[in-house]
């Protein structure tokens, strides 16, 4: 193994769980502005995306100068790969925080959420965010064995989603077609954003044993 290689993977993989981390966040921060209807926070997960998008373009620029320079193969070869694919995913995951804020800014001043569905919201918003943070700690932690755990979170979320839209269908909605249109894609917003957290465990797995996990 070339010098200094080892330490430019770890440095990668740093950058990879720094935006996993900015990701969790931007999660929980949109969902509170969701919630609550605070037009503050939600300008803030906005004005937060255009640095996760600046890392990724960094992660991924590290990566290919790593290529460039090291020429890894095998396992290291997926190792550095991954980071690249991951980074795409983990960016993805903040764009979709930031369209769950937008719709908080949009509908603001009025609340996007109405009571009855205000548990749900509450309850996908800390499984989004808990699998942004296990995807953290995954990276950190070399990647192996988080695809099974996050599939299953995943599960919740997929349900939570359904229930909403079992709530909105409904005959007894009495909320206007605005507001379910808005929770509509809410609720997808976050069914993506538990997607691209499994993808992302399914591919380290995958990176740290050279088997891709059905």
């Amino acid at each position: 193994m070339r010098d200094g290689y080892q330490d430019d993977l770890h440095r990668l993989n740093r950058q990879l769980a720094e935006m996993a981390d900015a990701a969790a966040e931007a999660m929980r921060r949109a969902s509170r502005a969701l919630l609550t209807a605070d037009l503050p926070v939600a300008e803030q997960v906005l004005g937060a995306d255009d640095e996760l998008d600046a890392r990724r373009a960094a992660c991924e620029e590290d990566a290919y100068a790593l290529l460039a320079l090291q020429a890894p193969v095998a396992g290291d070869l997926r190792g550095v790969l991954a980071v690249v694919y991951c980074a795409e995913k983990v960016e993805r995951m903040g764009d979709l925080a930031a369209h769950i804020a937008g719709t908080a800014r949009r509908m603001h001043p009025d609340r996007v959420v109405p009571s009855e569905l205000e548990s749900v919201f509450t309850e996908l918003g800390a499984e989004t965010a808990g699998m942004a943070d296990r995807v953290a700690e995954l990276i950190r932690g070399g990647g192996q064995g988080g695809y099974a755990e996050l599939r299953r979170t995943d599960e919740t979320v997929d349900a939570l989603h359904a229930r909403v839209l079992a709530t909105i269908t409904a005959p007894q909605w009495p909320h206007d077609q605005r507001v379910a249109v808005a929770l509509t894609l809410v609720t997808r917003f976050y069914e993506r954003f538990a997607d691209q957290a499994v993808s992302v465990s399914r591919r380290l797995d995958f990176a740290a044993t050279g088997d891709l996990p059905g």
